[in-house]
């Protein structure tokens, strides 16, 4: 299963890792040049919840994103009570 949000669609990204070597010029330095380009991932902070989705509770990956802006409806907390023999 990837590692998508399940609502906002956020997923991994790719990008470049830049490293550079020298003084900023405002620091007094001569510029910074680079030195090496790689790449790398930026991921979603996915996290696996229990979610109300279509009256039913399902187990969702959803972005830390999606949970904070309300999006997400947690399922209600029951107490478990024994039932009576008769």
């Amino acid at each position: 299963m990837p590692r998508v949000c399940f609502f906002t669609g956020k997923k991994t990204s790719f990008g470049n890792k830049v490293c550079h070597r020298g003084k900023a010029k405002y620091l007094g330095g001569v510029g910074t040049k680079t030195t090496g380009i790689s790449s790398r991932k930026f991921r979603a902070n996915i996290q696996k919840v229990r979610a109300v989705v279509n009256g039913r509770i399902v187990r969702i990956k959803v972005s830390a994103k999606a949970i904070r802006n309300g999006m997400v409806v947690k399922p209600v907390h029951r107490k478990y009570t024994k039932p009576v023999a008769a």
